[in-house]
């Protein structure tokens, strides 16, 4: 196995588990949910915490991989992403998928955290351009193929093949790694941020644990009050552990920049917008509109199938132009396109009303993911350059995660109110009522209403799941738009030439688009 480009296929494979796993949860929620009798939040855990531990361990696995060599870490976050995947595929209820989800993401904070310097370190010239553009198309394919690969396995085996199927893949890239890839590491003297480490993570999952408890339980439950004041404690102590580190987790005076801290609140927030509200699409196609689980991942590829062209066809274009320009541009596009979704989707709706504004947000992501890593990497010093990639990461995955969050308790609350208000279901059941409907257990509520009231309850299912859908699709339209025109008025100039290659430097390939 000497071929040049085994090493490529160890790593992009390993990246496009970990990115699928992102997506390939969608299509299965209903059949999760029926499966285990998950709630509404449990479901939301379901696909938050994987995002959320991806984010709270990506710089800290970073520095580890510098310490302790990226061939190193990148085999045990195989071996960890391969366990857990083995667990949440028998997982007997929501409590233990949950819990396997946050190891899984663990594992793959540490793959996705050494897929770049891993590949620096292998590839020189023109074939590490190779390797990264071949590595950055195949993290486009991850979010293409994700919601379909789902909906397949979950119609024609099960649910749990969603998790399973991780298994034999993660063993071929195993053996492929440890036969192919040398061991490489930072510069002498890298040391790891703990204390920086834990308290942004403790800030990351109080607050997103604080969002799902206010939205579930009220904003006056001492839950949520005491888990967004801890998040809020959390912030502080990290500035504070950040300003006196000699080796810190991030720099904070890269946040002075004007561009630079613009740029990583347009990654939070380009995440949080275009990708989260699929969620609850997905729900809506299946549990609502009775499609198949194919059917369903087929109804929302259009966003995933445009960004991938797009940024295949363009990316070399796109290197040449303002990144300020091209992103804000793409931000444009991808509010523009939720909020072409919130206005042709309503209660009388099929699963084709979602295609365009996926399309036109599917443009917008695919200017503007390539861009993202590039501008970020050349609005931080070159010494910083590891540090910038790493942050720009970071803050993706956590945008998903709070988007999630938010967008959740949004939508749940929009279901209840038009539930209650709708004075089909008696009031002390509507509670009930709104949460099966939320959580995909719409047809629970059609078959416990009385025969001459299933039309009413079926179209009380309907027009609230709308509403609810319409209400996030706005809100993230909204989102992007003022995202788009922040980079816009504040990132400018032309893009940088790469750093050069150093320990902690990386390259600016194509960005995934999935979440």
């Amino acid at each position: 196995m000497r071929s040049t480009w085994w090493p490529l296929a160890a790593i992009t494979l390993g990246n496009f588990m970990l990115l699928i796993d992102v997506t390939i949860v969608n299509t299965a929620l209903p059949q999760v949910a029926h499966g285990l009798d998950a709630s509404f939040a449990s479901l939301q855990w379901v696909m938050d915490i994987y995002a959320l531990a991806l984010a709270a361990l990506l710089m800290v696995a970073g520095s580890a991989a510098d310490l302790f060599g990226r061939r190193r870490l990148y085999l045990l976050g195989l071996a960890v992403f391969a366990l857990s995947s083995l667990i949440c595929g028998l997982a007997p209820d929501a409590g233990v998928l949950i819990a396997a989800r946050a190891v899984q993401g663990a594992g793959a904070a540490a793959m996705f955290a050494t897929n770049t310097p891993l590949l620096m370190a292998t590839y020189t010239g023109r074939a590490r351009g190779i390797a990264f553009g071949v590595w950055g198309g195949t993290s486009g394919a991850a979010a293409a193929v994700g919601p379909v690969l789902g909906g397949v396995l979950t119609e024609y085996v099960d649910w749990r093949a969603i998790f399973l199927v991780n298994l034999p893949l993660t063993a071929i890239a195993v053996w492929i790694t440890v036969r192919t890839i040398g061991e490489s590491r930072g510069a002498p003297g890298a040391r790891i941020d703990w204390p920086g480490a834990a308290f942004f993570t403790a800030c990351a999952g109080a607050l997103t644990y604080g969002l799902m408890r206010g939205g579930e339980e009220g904003w006056s439950d001492p839950g949520a009050v005491v888990a967004l004041a801890g998040a809020a404690l959390a912030l502080i102590v990290f500035v504070a552990v950040e300003r006196g580190a000699r080796q810190p987790l991030l720099d904070l005076r890269l946040l002075r920049r004007p561009s630079f801290a613009v740029l990583m609140g347009a990654a939070l927030l380009l995440q949080a917008a275009a990708f989260p509200y699929l969620t609850y699409a997905g729900l809506w196609l299946q549990s609502v509109l009775g499609m198949s689980p194919v059917r369903a991942g087929l109804a929302v590829t259009p966003m995933a199938g445009v960004s991938l062209v797009v940024g295949a066809a363009g990316g070399r274009l796109l290197e040449k132009a303002a990144p300020g320009r091209t992103l804000g541009g793409g931000l444009l596009l991808v509010g523009a396109g939720a909020l072409v979704n919130a206005t042709l989707v309503d209660a009388t709706s099929d699963g084709t009303a979602l295609a365009p504004g996926l399309a036109l947000a599917g443009l917008g992501i695919g200017l503007a993911m390539p861009v993202l890593v590039s501008a970020a990497l050349g609005a931080a010093p070159p010494e910083r350059a590891g540090m910038a990639s790493g942050a720009v990461n970071t803050f993706r995955q956590l945008g998903y995660a709070l988007g999630i969050a938010v967008l959740g308790t949004v939508f749940s609350s929009r279901v209840r109110d038009v539930v209650t208000d709708s004075g089909t279901v008696p009031s002390r059941a509507s509670g009930r009522a709104a949460d099966a409907i939320s959580g995909g257990h719409a047809d629970a509520v059609i078959t416990a209403a009385p025969p001459h009231h299933a039309a009413a309850a079926r179209s009380l299912v309907h027009e609230s799941f709308a509403a609810g859908l319409d209400r996030i699709c706005v809100i993230s339209g909204i989102t992007a738009l003022v995202a788009g025109l922040l980079v816009l008025t504040v990132v400018r100039g032309r893009p940088k030439p790469p750093a050069p290659a150093g320990p902690r430097a990386e390259p600016s390939p194509t960005e995934p688009v999935a979440a």
